[in-house]
């Protein structure tokens, strides 16, 4: 095995998503906004290699990490509740939904098919590192399981600050690390179009 190889990393897919018809949200926090910005820069340009139109990503930010599982939460269900109502006005101004008329939860009106969730946790000299770790991600994980829409986990969670810049690809080394936020937005697109398929009973 070469000296710099490494098994760790996601390994890209074997098919190729297309995410031309998905909606996605990025809720990130600000703490460390040096590095969220990349972060968030990482996951943006990702989305759009893969086919997510500029209209079709919104971004939303909250003061702190805390916050985002409420963030990603409340954003879901206002996706919803903004396609039902789309969807309604459309059914009250026809009568019925023109074949020939786009499906409102696939324009820019549709709900969410996938939030990334973006934040960045340095541990200090108290607990509150832990403590914040442990709720976010816990927050995090029931919210995809409740609302069915895939949440990417963003939130890194460093023992240092040169950790975490290494880890947003901009490292003060020669070797700058890996933006995970690329990785972010692939997953994104991968698990938002298996969510779609899923959905309807096509496991293939």
């Amino acid at each position: 095995m070469a000296e710099d190889a490494t098994v760790k990393g996601i390994q890209p897919s074997a098919e190729n998503f297309d995410g031309s018809k998905l909606r996605v949200a990025i809720v990130h926090a600000r703490w460390n906004k040096v590095i969220i910005d990349a972060l968030v820069k990482g996951a943006i340009d990702t989305l759009k290699e893969r086919g997510v139109q500029d209209q079709s990503i919104t971004v939303v930010e909250v003061p702190g990490s805390f916050e985002l599982p409420f963030a990603v939460k409340t954003v879901i269900q206002g996706s919803k509740s903004r396609a039902s109502s789309t969807a309604a006005d459309l059914l009250g101004a026809t009568g019925l939904l023109d074949s020939n008329m786009e499906d409102p939860a696939t324009t820019s009106n549709g709900p969410f098919d996938a939030v990334i969730a973006i934040g960045v946790l340095i541990k200090g000299s108290t607990m509150h590192f832990e403590y914040i770790c442990d709720a976010v991600s816990h927050g995090l994980m029931r919210i995809q399981l409740e609302t069915g829409i895939p949440v990417i986990f963003g939130v890194l969670t460093a023992l240092t600050e040169d950790q975490a810049l290494e880890r947003a690809g901009i490292g003060r080394k020669e070797s700058k690390g890996h933006n995970h936020g690329v990785d972010w937005g692939h997953a994104a697109v991968e698990m938002a179009s298996k969510a779609r398929e899923w959905s309807t009973g096509n496991f293939s």
